[in-house]
């Protein structure tokens, strides 16, 4: 008996590195991979990061957040480093770049050494017009609820040189709701996972995924995909006056507690809606972009900088257009200088794989305001599983720039390389949104 029991606390284990408890996100079956050379797989432009191995706990990298250098003509990339998700050793680490290509070692910033250490997760730069980088984060407090890298405060350090050297700030103050646990000792449940955008009045606004406590939920019917959960957003109402951590003034949205839901399918009394992704209209409106479980992308529009949103709906094509499928897995919307939008997705309701992109552009007193061209493939890793965790997804959590006349998707590549694709006019031809003038 106690070798039966070893044999199966065995598998087990091999079960978990495989595909990491409720959290992983394991794709097909795929053939052998070398991790030394399969990065080219996806033809990237540009290599940022392949993971060394060993001591350095850097075999999943993910959340991978590029944005321009306050006080440098430098790129900065900020992302979540840690053996393999789920394994309780997250940290957050910075690489810079001065033309775009060519990528220096990345160096640790706040977090787990260890996996004894507590974490830091979901990292996410807000940089005020004074030059100071703030990194937000999610800090791992000891006491977990929905999950140890979901639950915890929100903590903040900040840089004034670009991110060479930083200091710890106190950590920010969390209103709670009917959604969180009834004991304030355990931290509410959350994740932000995009660059924050400028709102109608030039104010920082992020979104953030609020999961409901175990101790008031409803009992989900499934995996972690069934789990209620909400959209909500955070606005920085003073990070550009450089405030001290603890003086940061942040408006928490939308008024309505009950922030973006998205019924579960079958279940009228569970939410999942997580991950918004948000730009700003020409007209000053807000539009959000977020994942769900119905197979299709969702979308909202605010008209007073997030205090309240329109019911949420399933984002089409064009009005009365085709819905646009997507499994459980970021759908952000990026935009572009010459005033289009980029949508990044996986056109299918159950892969992260291969990766989408759709032109988007303005629509004027039309019912979704921005409508979308077809859909071209642009990533795919051919079902090929790499890393500790064995996934073959592609594109997911990924950052997009404009720099020096160049547009970038930053792209992770199976939660393990980091590397970049050029989203060229060439690219971008004959992807022809209906309703055009």
């Amino acid at each position: 008996m106690v070798r039966i029991f070893r044999d199966v606390m065995a598998i087990g284990i091999i079960l978990l590195v495989l595909c990491p408890g409720a959290r992983g996100y394991c794709e097909e079956a795929s053939q052998v991979a070398n991790p030394a050379t399969d990065y080219k797989r996806s033809n990237p432009d540009i290599v940022i990061y392949v993971p060394k191995g060993g001591e350095l706990r850097d075999t999943d990298n993910e959340h991978f957040l590029v944005f321009e250098a306050p006080h440098s003509r430098e790129l900065l990339a900020l992302w979540v480093q840690s053996s393999v998700e789920d394994h309780g050793d997250n940290h957050q680490v910075l690489a810079r770049t001065a033309d775009g290509v060519s990528w220096s070692k990345p160096e640790f910033v706040v977090g787990a050494r260890s996996s004894e250490d507590l974490q830091a997760s979901w990292g996410f730069p807000v940089v005020s017009r004074q030059g100071r980088i703030y990194c937000f984060y999610l800090k791992e407090t000891g006491v977990s609820d929905v999950h140890r890298q979901q639950t915890g405060a929100m903590g903040c350090i900040y840089s004034d040189d670009n991110g060479r050297t930083w200091t710890p700030g106190d950590d920010i103050p969390m209103p709670r709701d009917r959604y969180d646990h009834p004991d304030p000792v355990v931290p509410r449940n959350w994740i932000v996972w995009q660059l924050p955008i400028r709102d109608s009045q030039g104010r920082w606004l992020v979104g953030y995924t609020q999961w409901t406590s175990k101790a008031v939920r409803p009992d989900p019917p499934g995996d972690w995909t069934s789990e209620d959960s909400r959209c909500k957003f955070m606005r920085f109402d003073n990070i550009d006056e450089n405030p001290d951590p603890k003086e940061v003034k942040i408006t928490w949205l939308p008024q309505e507690e009950d922030g973006l839901t998205v019924a579960y399918p079958g279940r009228d009394d569970i939410s999942v809606a997580q991950e918004p992704s948000l730009v700003l209209l020409p007209d000053g409106r807000l539009f959000t972009t977020m994942r769900n479980k119905t197979g299709y992308i969702w979308y909202s529009v605010s008209e007073d900088d997030g205090a309240t949103w329109q019911p949420t709906e399933v984002l089409r094509y064009e009005d009365d257009g085709e819905g646009i499928q997507q499994p459980i897995a970021p759908c952000p919307i990026y935009p572009m200088s010459d005033g289009r939008y980029l949508l990044v997705f996986h056109n299918n309701p159950d892969h992260r794989r291969p990766a989408f992109i759709a032109v988007g552009e303005y629509r004027p007193g039309k019912h979704q305001p921005i409508w979308f061209s077809k859909p071209k493939q642009i990533l795919d890793t051919d079902g090929v599983s790499i890393g500790p965790k064995r996934t073959s997804e592609i594109a997911t959590y990924t950052s997009f720039t404009e720099w020096r006349g160049q547009r970038v998707l930053w792209y992770p590549d199976r939660k393990y390389y980091l590397l970049g694709k050029y989203i060229t006019d060439e690219m971008l031809a004959g992807m022809v949104v209906p309703g055009g003038r």
